[in-house]
């Protein structure tokens, strides 16, 4: 009787709003024993803002994330919006920015912004009439292509004020965050 093994997926978890003006502290090697103790496999952290790449023979992307959510809950004592990612939807949205062409010596003016659903087309449109003269975004179904040439710390349009517009939960990462996940998710087993 053959039995069927499983190959480990490679994943990336995104946690929201972890370690931000001394609020919902994490530390990272807790972070990583945690995602050890729930099974995961090939665990590695990057910076303290909550990134985690990771292999898990699950498969249920929803599952993965309650499960992280859960033990976080468990664990740290507070609710934290995760997204999950498989490595290569996370290498697409990576390569895909819009706004890199052209910029290569702007790469810290490019932003992404990844919604944890698909956004409403009516309330996409009505962000799309906005004139877009100092900075720049490009909203698709899965991320919001963004580009600060004045800095994300001045920027007008950023996370919160497409949450409120879109309303749909999003977490933001830099281009060269999510580069370096690109990067560690090739070099897990």
């Amino acid at each position: 009787m053959e039995t069927q093994t499983r190959r480990m997926k490679i994943y990336i978890a995104l946690l929201r709003g972890i370690n931000v003006s001394g609020h919902k502290l994490i530390k990272m090697t807790e972070l990583k024993s945690m995602f050890e103790k729930a099974e995961f496999k090939n665990v590695t952290t990057y910076i303290q803002s909550g990134n985690v790449v990771f292999s898990s023979k699950k498969e249920d992307i929803v599952s993965i994330q309650e499960t992280i959510k859960t033990n976080i809950l468990k664990v740290f004592g507070f609710d934290v919006d995760v997204q999950v990612l498989g490595a290569e939807k996370l290498q697409r949205i990576t390569e895909n920015h819009t706004f890199l062409e052209g910029n290569q010596d702007q790469l810290k003016a490019v932003y992404y912004t990844l919604l944890a659903e698909k956004p409403n087309s009516e309330f996409v449109k009505e962000l799309e009439q906005l004139e877009q003269t100092e900075e720049f975004f490009k909203i698709t179904d899965e991320v919001i292509y963004c580009f600060y040439p004045n800095g994300v710390g001045r920027a007008k349009w950023q996370g919160t004020f497409f949450e409120k517009k879109l309303k749909v939960s999003s977490t933001t990462r830099n281009y060269n965050t999510m580069k370096k996940l690109t990067e560690l998710s090739k070099e897990v087993d």
